[in-house]
């Protein structure tokens, strides 16, 4: 992410899936922080929504 529309960008993305809960997103540090219910949505269909935006994926510790 290079600026603060690329974050709203993800953001938005992210908020159209079902089960993923307050979300929060940081082009700064580039992070993305959000609750997801995976019975409702796998981890998967999250990541290619953000791939497909042109964005990297990469799991925090």
């Amino acid at each position: 992410m290079d600026c603060s529309g690329c974050a709203l960008k993800v953001e938005g993305a992210v908020e159209q899936i079902n089960g993923a809960e307050d979300i929060q997103v940081n082009y700064k540090t580039q992070t993305l922080e959000f609750r997801l219910n995976e019975a409702t949505t796998p981890r998967s269909a999250v990541e290619e929504k953000i791939s497909g935006l042109g964005y990297g994926v990469a799991a925090l510790a």
